[in-house]
């Protein structure tokens, strides 16, 4: 944890990588806090593709009228190759600079985070992060912005899927997001009752799954759901319904749910969580602390340092996966 002593009197704020249900309860959270700190408040579009062509205004009480209940984020997002170079930097620092933005509030993931703790390090910028991504997979943590809305868009959509297949006595192979994180998976799959789930942290194998429907069918079960985490590319589900079709003879069903999970209004978790860490990054800030991350430990809410945040992994529960199995029997 970093801390700086200059007075604080024009701040920024940003939302950077993939877009999160609750982004915008946090931005309006930042901009009224700051302005009821007497602080000048600059919204930044696009991320660090903003920062670097000079897309910086300043954002009033009104602007932020009618947004928390809105999906996405309504100062954009973007994601910048040019940033991770030095000379990137050098450009974005030189804008917040001549604005005269005295730190920055910085809403995303840990990508996002490290070109933060960058703009700290190299030029000294402080920043504080809130952690806002529906993959729930930034380390130091327990919550991030997005994810109770994106586990509830996709089980909704998973429930609605299961009357289908408990009506035709079929396997349904149901993929939801998460590149290198379970969570997600984890979550709906036992919210959801799925028989399997298969996320990058697990150990199922397809041998595994079809034991368990075979079994589950042994015992007068018609239908089964597996959840998979999409994995390295979109599409994982095809693959292991080919691999089961191959095995087994079973033509499951494939319902890839995609970025739906990305939008959506957020729910009333997400948009608290969101309202409650955009204010204590600003709160932070007046209080010169800087380079940190807000997180949750419980309901608590805690500052990490983004040095922390950004070399460590946070890994899906797999007890709730050995859980879901249980329950499904």
């Amino acid at each position: 944890m970093a801390q700086f002593s200059q007075k604080v009197t024009k701040i920024g704020v940003y939302t950077s990588g993939g877009d999160a249900p609750g982004m915008n309860a946090a931005i309006r959270a930042v901009v009224r806090v700051g302005i009821a700190q007497n602080l000048e408040v600059y919204g930044i579009h696009n991320g660090y593709v903003g920062m670097m062509d000079n897309k910086i205004e300043r954002l009033q009480l009104r602007d932020m009228a009618n947004i928390i209940q809105r999906g996405g984020t309504v100062l954009k997002t973007g994601r910048s190759t040019e940033f991770m170079k030095p000379e990137g930097r050098v450009k974005a620092a030189q804008h917040l600079k001549a604005f005269g933005i005295d730190a920055l509030v910085c809403i995303g993931g840990d990508g996002s985070f490290r070109g933060a703790h960058a703009l700290w390090e190299e030029h000294q910028i402080p920043c504080v992060g809130v952690p806002g991504t529906i993959d729930n997979d930034i380390y130091g943590s327990d919550k991030t912005i997005g994810f109770d809305t994106a586990v509830n868009t996709a089980l909704e959509a998973i429930d609605r899927i299961r009357d289908t297949a408990a009506s035709h006595d079929r396997l349904f192979i149901i993929e939801v997001m998460g590149r290198n994180s379970g969570f997600i998976a984890s979550h709906v799959g036992l919210a959801g009752g799925a028989e399997e789930i298969f996320a990058p942290e697990g150990n199922t194998t397809v041998d595994k799954a079809l034991d368990r429907i075979k079994e589950a069918k042994s015992r007068g079960k018609t239908s089964s759901i597996i959840i998979t985490a999409e994995g390295q590319k979109p599409g994982r589900a095809y693959d292991l319904a080919e691999a089961i079709r191959k095995k087994s003879g079973i033509d499951a069903k494939v319902s890839i749910l995609g970025h739906q999970q990305r939008g959506g209004s957020p729910t009333a978790a997400d948009r608290i969580l969101a309202s409650r860490m955009g204010a204590a990054a600003v709160d932070a800030l007046l209080k010169g602390y800087c380079d940190i991350m807000i997180g949750t430990e419980g309901e608590r809410l805690i500052q990490v340092p983004l040095d922390l945040v950004t070399k460590h992994e946070k890994k899906a529960q797999l007890d709730l996966i050995s859980l879901a199995n249980i329950l499904a029997t």
